[in-house]
Parts: structure tokens; C-alpha cells; sequence
């Protein structure tokens, strides 16, 4: 009998104090920073799998240039990023910033004379807009600037060329 009463006292002593916590609210705390722990975690996996992760164009900035040119201006293969970036700074490496046609046939069904089409574009603008084939971008056509950039399913001549010629 006497040990029950200390521990009263001791229980009520420790109430208090503020030292005594009921089961149910150490239960709610540990359920609300699980939550809250769950909650962030899905915010980071949702936004670092989000649309620009999911998606993927070539880059419209000049960071990470180098001062190459490519070969010409109509090219059967990819373009390395680092001289893209550097025509969409100023084509042929002292022009007019440059603007860059690319498709991928590989991942989308290409009509057969799309690339033939997207070259007479580029020939009519022979000082600073550029062909290449640019593999795994999630779009068949982007037409690209530094800074901007259309992105296209089908070919639509006038959308490209207004894009080249409104600078």
C-alpha cells in the first residue's frame, strides 16, 4: 500500500512538472511527424519526377559553349551541345545568333520527306539557322533560339519559319 501511494505522488509530481505524457499523445505525435515525414517525401519524388523531368528538348542557353563550329550548316548527325549552345550565341562562331532545327525520326514516324522539307527551310536561311537530327528529345520537331524555343508533333512550315524570321 505504501509503495501505490508514492507512486502516486510521484505521478502526480511528475504531471506537474510537465514529464508525464499520455500514451495516446506520444502516439499522436510520432503519427503526425510520420505524416508530415510521408507528405515531404512524396512533394520531393513528385516534383523531382515532375513535367521537366519527364520531358526532354535541346537546351536554349549558351552555358557550357565552346567556340567550335559545326562542319556546315545542314548536318546528318548530332550536333555536340556544347556547339549547339555555341550557334545559338552566334552562328558560324561571329554571325547572328543562330536558330536550330532539329527532329527526331528515330523515337517518332517521320513523314518521308521531312527531313528534305526541314532542309529547304534551313537553306533559305543559309547565314545562321542550322539542321540536325537530335535523338531522344521528347518531341519529333524543336526549333530552337537562345531563350525560346517551339516544339512541334507534325511539321507546320509557317509556324517554323515565323518563329526564324520574328528573332
Amino acid at each position: 500500500m505504501a509503495k501505490s501511494r508514492k507512486n502516486k505522488r510521484r505521478k502526480r509530481s511528475n504531471r506537474r512538472r510537465g514529464r508525464e505524457s499520455s500514451p495516446l499523445l506520444a502516439w499522436l505525435v510520432l503519427a503526425g511527424g510520420s505524416l508530415v515525414t510521408i507528405v515531404l517525401i512524396v512533394l520531393a519524388v513528385r516534383y523531382a519526377s515532375g513535367a521537366s523531368a519527364s520531358t526532354y528538348y535541346p537546351p536554349t542557353d549558351i552555358v557550357g559553349h565552346t567556340e567550335t563550329s559545326p562542319p556546315s550548316h545542314i548536318l546528318d548527325r548530332p550536333m555536340p551541345l556544347s556547339t549547339f549552345k555555341h550557334m545559338l550565341e552566334h552562328s558560324d562562331g561571329n554571325g547572328p545568333p543562330g536558330v536550330i532545327i532539329n527532329y527526331n525520326c528515330e523515337d517518332y514516324e517521320c513523314e518521308p520527306d521531312l527531313i528534305d522539307r526541314l532542309r529547304a527551310i534551313a537553306e533559305d536561311y543559309p547565314d545562321f539557322v542550322y539542321l540536325a537530327p537530335f535523338p531522344d528529345m521528347t518531341t519529333k520537331i524543336a526549333v530552337t533560339r537562345r531563350g525560346r524555343q517551339i516544339v512541334l508533333d507534325e511539321f507546320d512550315e509557317q509556324r517554323i519559319r515565323d518563329f526564324i524570321e520574328r528573332g
